[in-house]
């Protein structure tokens, strides 16, 4: 099973692995502005009307810096209701973890070709 599975990873090309990590660039990006703006431009107004949740003035005002983070991605109406969606921040993580995997099978996947490329070109002394 390990031997197959070796061979179904150098077999695809590097393209393939570029374009993997090209796409999940692209997911990433979309699923962060997503939960970047789940509360909208108007937060107390999002939670009050949308949502039916109580907007705690004192609560935003104490935790005031984790609306402005890039990661992990908030937006509490209080303290036990957030308007970023729960799925949001664990498939940020998978999403830049598919990215990097990509980026790093591509050269990877490009180093065996050109190794094997080399080795099949390769003068042979005729000793």
């Amino acid at each position: 099973m390990t031997g197959n599975l070796g061979t179904w990873f150098v077999r695809r090309t590097p393209v393939f692995w570029l374009t993997l990590s090209i796409l999940s660039c692209v997911g990433l990006f979309l699923t962060w502005f997503w939960g970047a703006w789940s509360g909208g431009l108007d937060v107390a107004e999002t939670c009050a009307l949308l949502k039916g949740q109580k907007y705690d003035d004192a609560y935003r005002t104490e935790h005031w810096r984790e609306p402005s983070r890039i990661f992990p991605l908030h937006n509490k109406c209080n303290a036990s209701y957030d308007l970023v969606p729960p799925w949001v921040n664990p498939m940020l993580v998978l999403l830049a973890f598919l990215a990097v995997a990509g980026l790093i099978a591509a050269v990877w996947a490009t180093a065996v070709r050109l190794r094997r490329l080399w080795r099949r070109w390769r003068p042979t002394s005729a000793l």
